[in-house]
């Protein structure tokens, strides 16, 4: 059976969050940050995701295919 979406799968920033793509460079999904408004002590920075919590998610996201490699028997 061919995946849909074939490994593997990178993960990119760019100025406004991550993205994740696939080997034939299909954008999966985006996880926007905004680390502005936490520096600047936004009432409602708590809302949006820090960079570094928008890359951990875009990284676990993109190690999706390894991790649910069936087993060769």
């Amino acid at each position: 059976m061919t995946r849909r979406f074939p490994a593997p799968w990178v993960m990119e920033e760019d100025k406004h969050g991550f993205r994740v793509r696939d080997a034939t460079g299909l954008y999966i999904c985006g996880i926007p940050h905004r680390d502005d408004l936490h520096r600047n002590g936004y009432q409602y920075a708590h809302h949006f995701l820090t960079r570094d919590e928008a890359r951990r998610i875009a990284k676990a996201i993109s190690r999706l295919p390894e991790l649910l490699k069936r087993p060769q028997y």
